[in-house]
């Protein structure tokens, strides 16, 4: 996706560690047009698929979830970092490291929305590691419900996390891939 791509590299900050600052379109800014073009982009990868849920992380991923959904007619379901009073007691829970803040970030999802007849989607800003895309996984295992493909709008490549992701036998799109982040730079395939 072009676009996003030329996003990236004029916006996009470097800042070591393989940390990716896009805060001035996904992360803590989200420009809506282009947040539509990715829902519309990832929607045209994954409409034969028959999902009928898609499934992601709070806060960064529910942007581009929620484009996708709204092309492909589509609820979607975030995994919540914390609690709610009004969340179900038998909340579904699942664990994973978050790069950026450098601690164990539980996720939760209460079990009256996702379950054994759902066909899921997994959407999320990023797929470095595949850590959390993991966890939202064994979410949905938790469920009973099935997993039908993982999309995500910024690959970083060098991360490994498409490889970490294999065993589990679904298409893994994304939209942007990044090959190197060595030496300040931001490498796009």
């Amino acid at each position: 996706m072009e676009l996003l791509k030329e996003r990236i590299v004029r916006e996009g900050v470097n800042l070591g560690h393989g940390i990716l600052k896009v805060d001035s379109f996904i992360n803590h800014q989200v420009d809506p047009a282009l947040m539509l073009a990715v829902g519309g982009a990832l929607a045209a990868r994954f409409a034969h698929l028959g999902a009928n849920k898609i499934v992601t992380a709070e806060i960064s991923g529910i942007a581009p979830a929620l484009t996708t959904g709204l092309a492909l007619g589509i609820p979607v379901v975030y995994a919540r970092k914390t609690r709610p009073v009004t969340m179900h007691p038998n909340a579904m829970l699942a664990s994973a490291p978050s790069h950026t803040k450098g601690v164990m970030t539980e996720l939760m999802i209460s079990p009256e929305y996702l379950g054994p007849r759902d066909h899921v989607l997994v959407i999320d800003d990023f797929l470095a590691r595949g850590e959390t895309i993991r966890a939202l996984v064994h979410l949905i295992e938790t469920a009973g419900a099935t997993l039908v493909a993982i999309g995500a709008v910024i690959e970083k490549r060098f991360e490994g996390g498409r490889g970490s992701l294999a065993d589990l036998n679904v298409p893994i799109e994304t939209l942007a891939v990044i090959t190197s982040m060595d030496n300040g730079r931001i490498i796009l395939e």
